[in-house]
């Protein structure tokens, strides 16, 4: 294992009944690091990144997160996916909710911060990537590519160390790309490490 990594994967495997999709995945994260996994549709990007979050249970192998292993219990996964938190394809906002309360909602109920801190830190992230104005718009109400940059803030409100993207633009138009690119890079630029599927 490399000492320096802020995530480490090894001989990671995960097979969907006799089908294996994963098999002995080695990988090393720095800090600061962007990484880009590329392959084609079903090669199984979208799983490794699941497996790392620990939304799926990895068949076989190891996950370490600076240097000491993903424990499986419900609060530890908590405190780790707060650490390690994901940007998901199909963006997997609360339709319900405004944007305000979608990114308020994890740093309220894992990190357990002040309505008033909560707000302050959406507000912040959501200036950042472009969508203060949208505070109280609806899900329903944005397009695609505003619904990814949300899904980033909701992301950076919980100050992971490591964000996970899977396919963050592959559900977008093409005139939408763009913006949610320039947000990456950006987010790139500031030193936040980032594993990237495409």
């Amino acid at each position: 294992m490399n000492k320096a990594a802020v995530l480490s994967v090894r001989d990671l495997s995960k097979s969907f009944g006799n089908h294996e999709v994963l098999k002995k995945i080695d990988l090393d994260v720095a800090k600061g690091e962007v990484i880009c996994v590329l392959g084609s549709s079903g090669s199984g990007k979208s799983t490794l990144l699941r497996c790392i979050n620990h939304l799926e249970t990895p068949t076989g192998g190891q996950i370490r997160f600076h240097g000491n292993p993903v424990q499986k219990h419900a609060k530890a996964l908590s405190d780790y996916r707060a650490q390690v938190g994901m940007v998901f394809q199909s963006f997997n906002l609360f339709n319900n909710m405004t944007v305000l309360d979608n990114c308020m909602s994890g740093t309220r109920n894992v990190l357990n911060l002040s309505k008033e801190e909560a707000k302050k830190r959406a507000i912040e992230q959501l200036k950042a990537v472009g969508m203060a104005p949208y505070i109280h718009a609806k899900p329903a109400q944005l397009s695609g590519g505003q619904k990814q940059r949300v899904a980033i803030a909701r992301g950076l409100c919980m100050e992971p160390e490591i964000l996970l993207f899977d396919e963050p633009t592959s559900a977008l138009d093409p005139e939408m790309v763009q913006g949610v690119l320039t947000v990456m890079k950006d987010l790139a630029k500031s030193g936040l490490t980032m594993i990237i599927v495409t």
